[in-house]
């Protein structure tokens, strides 16, 4: 019985658990642009959506208002394979 709860448990959680760890995995988020900001000074300091891994420049529609989001350096985000708003 615990076997096959687990099972079932996998498919539905294990996905969400790859995918969240993956994602930013080599950058810091942060959920305040000063923050972000101080930790990158020479950086430009961008909102990542982080439901889609599209991040957004500050003055842009998106940028701090999406539901799920954290301030990050750019440069991070692009190493990790985020993307820039298309336009």
């Amino acid at each position: 019985m615990k076997r096959r709860i687990a099972c079932m448990l996998i498919p539905m959680f294990g996905v969400p658990l790859i995918v969240g760890s993956a994602l930013g995995a080599g950058m810091m988020m942060f959920k305040s642009e000063q923050k972000a900001q101080q930790h990158c000074p020479s950086d430009t300091v961008v909102w990542l959506n982080t439901t889609n891994a599209t991040y957004h420049f500050k003055g842009e529609r998106w940028y701090g208002h999406t539901n799920r989001g954290a301030y990050v350096c750019k440069d991070e985000a692009d190493k990790d394979g985020m993307s820039g708003p298309t336009r």
